[in-house]
Parts: structure tokens; C-alpha cells; sequence
């Protein structure tokens, strides 16, 4: 009776984990994220690390497969696709997907020019450890750009602020940003500006004396700056005031009227007569 009893509770969890693992088994083949069903697709990844501006060939690259859900957009399925273009425009990283965004446009060659947008324009400054901040001023930074100059033949120097939020591209012949973040010494930066600011660029550079004022990459906002004149930093002083011009009036000149001539008086008494004279009175 125990043994009849025993087979019975064995057959039935032996029955109870059967249905449990089958209703599992079909719950895992059924989900929307299990990668048993879903489709493997070809991707091109990095194979060393690419700096920017470099042309990229079939040494840096190689194809991997993924699951559908786990390739970005703007992704690569075939080398051919990645070495019609043109050189890297961000530093890739190896193992790092080579996404459209990252390349530059097709034909566009290699370098700096293909890192210039259409419409855009790269000019170089030349700087000191002064002007490019210490030498933190580097490729992906942000600057401002300002020019100490008199204004028209005025004797007063000022400071105007010319170029607002301008892309550096370069530092010398470095199209990289330094990845310890340290300073980066050079005498030349190149700047990504338009045509109509590259001529200010060159007209500030020739006229004045520019000084770079580096940004935090998260402001963006512009304009609201007047120019600073050498008059309103000495705020105590009282500027000297010229004396006006005094204006020449022309008055005429008076011209006394003549004397009036004396008037006689005759008195006759009789057959004598007598004759008086009188000097008119003058008025005061």
C-alpha cells in the first residue's frame, strides 16, 4: 500500500515538472527579445584605432555579425561602402561601430579639407601660449575670437569681440585633441568659420591684435558684447575738457552824432538891441 502510494506521487510530479518546463520552454521560443528567432546581419566595426582625418583602408576595418536590434543606425554591412569615402572627421576607436556620421562625404579625400563642411571655410591664426590660452586652445574646442585695434584715426584703443562660438579643427599640423587633455603647444590654429567671418578673420589679423577666449563646449549663446574702451577703465580720472573757442562777434562801431550848434537869442528894449548865444543841453 506505502509502494502503490509512492508511485502515485512520483508519476505525478514527475507529470507537474514536465508541464512546468514545457510551459517555460514555449514561453523562451515565443519572446519578442530572444535572439534564437531573430535575423544576424553583416557590420563593419573598427579594427585598430582611427584618428581623424585619416583615410581609412582594409587594414582598419573588418566585418562582424550582430543581431538586427543591436546595429545602430547609420552603420555599415559592407566594406566597399566604408572605403568610398572619405577620410574620418571623429576619432574611432577599435572595435568601435564605423557609423556615416563619422566619415566624411564620398570622393572628399583625406586630411583637413575633408573635414570642412560645404559652405565653410578653414583659416589659420598664428598664436603664442597668450593668445591660445596656454595651449588648451585645441582641435574640437570652442573659442571666441577678439580684436585689440583704434578704431578709425582715433588715439583710443578698444577691445571688440568679433567671432562668437568658433570651431577649432586644428593645432599646428594636429587635427587630434589630446586625450590626457593637457595643453597642446602651437604657433598656428585653424579655425572653422565662414566665408564672410574668415574675411574678418584675416581683416582683425592684419589690423590688430587678436586674442582667443576659449568657451565651455555647452555655451552656445551669442551676442549681447560691447566694445571695451581704454577710457572706461579708469573710472577716477576725469577727462581733460578743452576749452571752447570763443566766437568773434563783429559789433559796429557808434558813431557820436555831432554837436548841435548854439542858438543865439536877440532881446530889443527900445533902440537897443543885444544878441545872447546858448549852448544847447547834452543828454545824459
Amino acid at each position: 500500500m506505502n509502494r502503490s502510494r509512492l508511485l502515485m506521487i512520483g508519476g505525478l510530479a514527475l507529470a507537474v515538472g514536465l508541464l512546468v518546463a514545457f510551459t517555460v520552454y514555449n514561453q523562451l521560443r515565443t519572446s519578442p527579445g530572444s535572439s534564437s528567432n531573430e535575423r544576424v546581419v553583416p557590420v563593419v566595426v573598427a579594427a585598430n584605432d582611427i584618428q581623424v582625418g585619416a583615410k581609412l583602408d582594409a587594414r582598419d576595418i573588418r566585418v562582424i555579425t550582430l543581431p538586427q536590434s543591436a546595429v545602430p543606425p547609420g552603420a555599415f554591412s559592407r566594406t566597399s561602402q566604408v572605403l568610398e569615402r572619405g577620410g574620418a572627421v571623429l576619432p574611432i576607436s577599435k572595435g568601435e561601430f564605423i557609423l556615416s556620421n563619422k566619415l566624411a562625404a564620398l570622393n572628399a579625400g583625406a586630411g583637413l579639407p575633408s573635414m570642412i563642411p560645404q559652405g565653410m571655410r578653414a583659416v589659420s591664426v598664428r598664436v603664442n601660449d597668450v593668445v591660445s590660452v596656454a595651449g588648451f586652445v585645441q582641435p574640437g574646442t570652442r573659442v571666441d575670437v577678439l580684436a585689440t585695434g583704434n578704431q578709425g584715426g582715433g588715439n583710443e584703443r578698444q577691445t571688440t569681440t568679433v567671432l562668437e562660438n568658433v570651431a577649432v579643427i586644428a593645432a599646428g599640423k594636429s587635427l587630434d585633441r589630446n586625450a590626457s587633455a593637457d595643453a597642446q603647444t602651437a604657433s598656428v590654429i585653424t579655425l572653422l568659420v565662414s566665408p564672410d567671418d574668415a574675411q574678418k578673420l584675416a581683416l582683425v589679423s592684419q589690423e590688430g591684435r587678436i586674442q582667443l577666449s576659449l568657451r565651455n563646449p555647452l555655451d552656445t549663446k551669442k551676442g549681447g558684447i560691447s566694445a571695451t574702451r581704454t577710457s572706461s577703465l579708469y573710472l577716477g580720472e576725469t577727462p581733460v575738457a578743452t576749452e571752447p573757442k570763443s566766437k568773434v562777434r563783429k559789433v559796429a562801431a557808434k558813431v557820436p552824432p555831432p554837436a548841435p550848434a548854439p542858438y543865439a537869442v536877440e532881446m530889443i528894449r527900445g533902440s537897443k538891441r543885444e544878441e545872447s548865444k546858448f549852448e544847447p543841453a547834452i543828454p545824459q
